[in-house]
């Protein structure tokens, strides 16, 4: 048999030469067609990303996860304790568990924010939202939100994979097998970072696991090139690249031929042609000179310090009109500086994170419901854990991490606006009713989705993995219209 041949290079070479800025994308088999063909090769891939019929319909189109990192102060924030104003220094017996170990007292921070009562449901919020306190009716708090480890890394990987330890799909990617990419020129499955950079353990919070590399993440940025190494070289026509790729497509297939199996090389040999249609709508998708400067303004744009995380919401608002079905956007960089980790000095750290972040997020409600959009766009916010009511060091206003009882909240996607579920304990601690679990969490975001967390499951390592583990977890069905 004739091995396919182009300009007498070797299939090696041929892939070499052809990939320049192309072949490193981070992209694997993002097509929503079952199949797709070249424009000249008569031999279709199958697609892992095609669209599937849901369990059943569900609220949700598409989910924006608003991710905190470093961990919020729940007592600071949402979660009202006004005890904890009164015992403001003194020494009390508590337990507590967090980056300095197992406690049984500590010194208590009382909150360094006021608030008021917001909306027809009188939720209470601090001072530091202004602009979300007039969202309250939108929003759904769960304020007994527990987690397995109060340490970042392996929080975020838990709060992103399910579990603990590294090597299992993220959330979106559980979504995105379970019901497929919208649309064929866009990932389905978009993250964010911080301009400060990206959390600890890094791309393991939005990669595909054990599932094919078709599901993992696609790392979008605000500002310039959408996606890094995009864009075709500068010598090459779209013509030129168009007869690249078809010949790629036919060197592939000879090469897949005898590893039909093989999901992850079917995946990345779908990636090239998906990239070559991003070249033309990824640009378009995040092109916000089409938005009004009211829009812009209603998120932020205009104001130096909420420029950027406002850019990132009107992105997120711009991707799920595009059909993108996850996107995530962290709050917070690599360094305890750059994020929610208040050990030491809170008030100059959560006035800055919240400052970053209040009116973008309050903005993107607005502009969703606006639009008709809020009720098929399930939103999160939360970080990995909260944070506890004493203080870490002897001296200071630092908080140590918290997993016990923290608080996140939900809107949009057939989520009760105006409800308050859960509670900790008089000093914020711990959860003490209606207590949820982090996998209480993702079973909630599946079944928005349409699909049932106990069914939707990938089979690996001799099991029928799930998101929520071969235990299964419940539906929050309390925050569920």
């Amino acid at each position: 048999m004739n091995t396919p041949n182009f300009c007498h290079r070797t299939r090696r070479e041929f892939l070499w030469e052809a990939g320049a800025g192309f072949t490193g994308l981070a992209m694997a088999g993002l097509l929503t067609a079952d199949k797709f063909f070249s424009a000249s090769a008569a031999t279709p891939f199958v697609n892992p990303l095609a669209p599937k019929q849901p369990h059943f319909t569900g609220n949700a189109k598409s989910v924006i996860f608003l991710f905190m990192y470093g961990g919020p102060s729940q007592v600071d924030t949402f979660d009202y304790k006004p005890e904890l104003y009164k015992l403001d220094g003194k020494t009390i017996p508590v337990k507590t568990f967090g980056r300095g170990g197992k406690k049984n007292e500590g010194r208590v921070v009382g909150p360094k924010w006021t608030g008021k009562s917001y909306g027809q449901c009188g939720k209470w919020v601090s001072d530091l939202f202004p602009n979300l306190a007039g969202c309250v009716d939108d929003i759904s708090f769960i304020h007994s939100m527990m987690a397995d480890s109060p340490i970042h890394g392996s929080a975020m990987l838990q709060m992103n994979t399910g579990k603990v330890l590294s090597g299992s799909p993220c959330l979106g990617s559980w979504v995105n097998y379970g019901l497929g990419s919208v649309n064929e020129n866009l990932p389905g499955f978009v993250v964010m970072l911080d301009p400060t950079g990206g959390p600890i353990s890094g791309a393991k919070n939005w990669s595909s696991g054990y599932m094919p590399s078709s599901y993992q993440a696609t790392i979008m940025r605000s500002a310039g090139d959408p996606i890094l190494d995009l864009q075709r070289p500068e010598t090459m026509s779209e013509s030129s690249q168009r007869r690249f790729l078809d010949t790629l497509h036919e060197f592939n297939h000879e090469h897949q031929a005898p590893r039909a199996d093989n999901s992850n090389l079917a995946a990345r040999i779908a990636s090239y042609e998906m990239a070559f249609k991003m070249q033309s709508s990824a640009p378009d998708a995040v092109d916000l000179s089409k938005e009004s400067e009211a829009t812009k303004e209603l998120y932020g744009m205009n104001d130096k310090r909420t420029e950027d995380f406002g850019r990132r919401c009107l992105l997120a608002r711009r991707l799920v009109e595009s059909g993108v079905r996850f996107i995530q956007l962290y709050s917070g960089g690599a360094h305890n500086d750059d994020n929610w980790d208040a050990h030491g000095d809170l008030v100059k750290n959560h006035t800055h994170h919240a400052g970053r972040t209040d009116k973008p997020i309050a903005g993107l409600l607005k502009d969703l419901k606006q639009r008709g959009l809020l009720d098929s766009t399930l939103i999160i916010w939360g970080g990995e854990f909260g944070r506890q009511p004493t203080a870490e060091y002897a001296s200071g206003t630092g908080r140590d991490h918290n997993a016990y009882g923290f608080t996140m909240w939900m809107a949009g996607g057939g989520i009760k606006g105006g409800t308050t579920v859960g509670e900790t304990d008089e000093l914020g601690s711990s959860a003490v009713t209606d207590r949820f679990h982090v996998k209480n969490l993702h079973a909630t975001v599946l079944h928005q989705m349409g699909l049932e967390p106990d069914k939707l499951t990938y089979f690996y390592g001799g099991l029928d993995q799930k998101l929520v583990g071969v235990e299964g977890a419940e539906v929050m069905r309390k925050i569920v219209s």
